[in-house]
């Protein structure tokens, strides 16, 4: 494991209705997705970027708690 990515920023997601998925996807040449996981109403969970994931994809309606404040997202189609 690259020792850069050992103390990174933490990322908390807390689902504001059930079925929020949150996908991590690969770092490299190609993108893939590499672990999901799904959360009910009220459930939390703490993400860090690390050597294997260079991003990651949230379905649902939730809040994100990161260093620069908070983002949700919003499941209503427009």
């Amino acid at each position: 494991m690259n020792e850069n990515y050992i103390g990174e920023d933490y990322i908390i997601v807390k689902a504001l209705e059930n079925g929020v998925t949150i996908i991590g996807l690969t770092r490299g040449k190609d993108t893939k997705f590499h672990h999901t996981e799904k959360l009910d109403k009220g459930e939390v969970m703490v993400l860090q970027f690390t050597e294997h994931t260079s991003a990651i994809k949230i379905r649902g309606k939730a809040d994100m708690f990161h260093r620069y404040g908070v983002t949700s997202s919003d499941s209503t189609n427009k």
